[in-house]
């Protein structure tokens, strides 16, 4: 039974310690404030626990399956090498998951952050109270940092138990299954369908939309669906899922593609169409803070709310729910508090899915520069004349370069191809410092790399394309 309480004095507080909140409460410490997190469920929030983390750990062990299977290109012969499902489960919770959670708690114990499980509800502007198992307290606080993340979206027809699956089950299969139905194909089903096809899986893909992964241009995403067909995934796009009927063995999916009902039977369906904010039922109203009909938390550019001293980053405001782009909120958020005049300010956001073959932009494609009035152009480099992509056997792919026609401002940029997660951040930088075309043709590359790449796409751009 939850009794009365005294309320407890708190300096800044932070809400929730992913990404975002755990950023936000180190850097805020780091400034010189008194910081306590508030975590509902695990420290280190979804992106360490059931995301970003863990699954590019199945990502990888797909791949080095995949590489153990067919070195013959190589000359080198194996035997048909298997899989200890349970011992790839447990290298990923205890060795990848685990050591990134505990350097999180090791670092709020350096800096004298104070962690407190438990759910946290507004009561107004200055206060929360925090739900345990048995137990409540009330807290005061000066200043609130809120960085609550999100959850997936559960669609009709699927509720999410036993054989139907989000993507936090998704990555916690107790068996690879032979047949798996993936219902969305966007960066995380395209990516979790990428893994389990290489872990030896038969993926279909349900996509309601005309494409998977809409956010990147056409001649990447057609890399994905050929890389898809090679391995045998099936792709079916308009698909419209309706419900899921389950039996103790396995799981009939029912969908319409064009009007015409279809089904199709598995072992698992993992549901990914998406995520929504974590802003409902936490007193949100009772202290005052606005937020829009998708439930997103509105804050100006310091991530300041409409009451003065609570701020709000990561997936429950406007923008991309990426984890980089939350830690970075975070930063800008901790340093307002301290009275300095940061503010979100970027030219480029990197985006990356991590399929087969990765792919990665930052700043504006094509279309979107020409949409802001751009006289902008597109130049391209295939991996397939590195020297470095053709000594891995990773020829799929290119580097392409968005500039300004007038005077070569680097604009953008995507790679799709080996290394596109780690090349994109050159881009990145490129583009943040307003570069142009020549200063990346200038800048010495080392050999052989794929990021030799970049600067030969500079040199198409320029006119004098060296190496093709």
């Amino acid at each position: 039974m939850v009794v009365g309480d005294f309320a407890i004095d708190l300096d800044t507080v932070v809400i929730g310690s992913g990404p975002g909140g755990y950023v936000a409460a180190i850097h805020a410490a780091e400034l010189g404030q008194k910081v306590t997190v508030i975590e509902r469920e695990f420290v280190g929030g979804v992106c360490l626990n059931v995301g970003c983390i863990p699954s590019k750990a199945l990502i990888n062990a797909g791949h080095r399956l995949q590489y153990a299977s067919d070195a013959s290109t190589f000359g080198i012969t194996t035997q048909k090498p298997s899989i200890d499902w349970a011992k790839t489960q447990d290298w990923k919770e205890n060795k990848v998951v685990h050591r990134l959670t505990s350097g999180v708690a090791m670092l709020f114990k350096k800096h004298k952050i104070d962690l407190i499980m438990g759910d946290a509800f507004l009561k107004d502007s200055h206060s929360f109270r925090v739900i345990q198992k048995d137990s409540a307290q009330t807290y005061t606080f000066k200043n609130l940092i809120i960085a609550t993340g999100s959850r997936p979206i559960e669609i009709p027809g699927f509720k999410f138990e036993g054989r139907v699956v989000d993507s936090t089950g998704g990555l916690n299969l107790p068996e690879i299954p032979k047949e798996l139905v993936v219902i969305g194909g966007g960066y995380i089903g395209s990516e979790l369908a990428g893994a389990y096809t290489n872990l030896g899986a038969h993926v279909t893909i349900l996509e309601g939309t005309p494409s998977i992964l809409p956010n990147f241009d056409k001649d990447m995403v057609a890399l994905v669906l050929n890389n898809f067909k090679q391995k045998g995934t099936d792709v079916i796009t308009n698909a419209m899922a309706k419900e899921a009927v389950q039996t103790d063995k396995d799981v009939t999916v029912k969908y319409e593609v064009d009007g015409k009902s279809q089904s199709i039977k598995a072992d698992y369906v993992m549901v990914t169409v998406g995520r929504r904010p974590n802003t409902n039922d936490m007193g949100l109203e009772q202290a005052g803070i606005k937020t829009s009909e998708r439930g997103l938390i509105e804050v100006d550019n310091q991530g300041r709310t409409n009451v003065s001293n609570i701020y709000a980053i990561g997936d429950i405001v406007a923008g991309a729910a990426l984890a980089h782009k939350a830690s970075y909120e975070g930063k800008i958020a901790a340093e307002a508090i301290s009275g300095k005049k940061s503010a979100v300010d970027y030219k480029a956001m990197p985006g990356v899915c991590y399929c087969d073959p990765e792919l990665a932009s930052t700043g504006l494609t094509l279309t979107e520069a020409k949409d802001k009035g751009y006289d902008a152009k597109a130049s391209k480099f295939p991996f397939a004349a590195n020297g470095r992509a053709i000594s891995l056997d990773e020829t799929e792919g290119f580097v392409k370069l968005i500039s300004d026609k007038k005077d070569g401002t680097l604009l953008g940029g995507q790679v799709a191809g080996p290394g596109a997660s780690d090349l994109i951040s050159e881009l990145t930088v490129a583009v943040e410092a307003g570069m142009n075309i020549e200063d990346l043709a200038l800048t010495i590359h080392p050999h052989p790399t794929l990021g030799e790449a970049i600067m030969d796409a500079a040199d198409v751009a320029e006119g004098f394309p060296t190496n093709i």
